[in-house]
């Protein structure tokens, strides 16, 4: 095993510690993190390893997506919104395809902002669909219906998604700088 490859699995499980700690570490009053019981919960950075784990490849985006859900399971979050974080593999795994084709290094301005609003959708997206499904044959919650989902859930997750790829993208050009790491 070459250095390049050790230096990935060693940056992978460092993404992942990071993916697993911040639902554990973030305290439960706002702005880190907002929970509307059952299912809507945002978390401020809970996405910021996957975010840079796509620009590495792939795999590593995949790693830290399951790594993320751990955190959530751990966390104690309720099964509805650990299935919402497990979705994120769908968008983390597009994304990474997607970066692997594109010159990160030229990825900025309208590029990156489109690239993050299209993940924010496809990110979105499934997220309601966990949620429809989660509650599919039974009664939604009090209040709760699919346009409360689509708007809290899909909306609030386009939101929360673009803003966590920013200060991802803020942490990766640090690292770039300190040439920690090219991604």
């Amino acid at each position: 095993m070459n250095d390049s490859k050790v230096f990935k699995i060693v940056l992978t499980g460092l993404l992942v510690a990071i993916g697993i700690l911040i639902p554990l570490a973030a305290p439960a009053v706002p702005p880190f993190r907002i929970v509307i019981p059952p299912a809507a919960s945002y978390t401020l950075g809970s996405h910021i390893a996957i975010f840079i784990a796509m620009f590495i490849s792939p795999k590593v985006a995949v790693a830290v997506a399951l790594g993320t859900t751990l955190g959530f399971f751990l966390a104690g979050f309720p099964l509805v919104i650990v299935l919402r974080a497990a979705s994120h593999v769908i968008f983390a795994l597009l994304g990474a395809i997607y970066l692997t084709r594109v010159d990160k290094k030229a990825f900025k301005g309208v590029k990156l902002r489109a690239f993050s609003f299209t993940m924010g959708v496809i990110h979105a997206v499934a997220e309601a669909l966990v949620v429809i499904f989660f509650f599919f044959g039974t009664a939604f919650p009090e209040g709760q219906t699919v346009p409360w989902i689509l708007l809290f859930i899909g909306f609030g997750t386009v939101i929360h998604s673009m803003v966590d790829l920013e200060l991802a993208n803020i942490i990766r050009k640090v690292l770039q700088k300190q040439r920690f790491v090219d991604v």
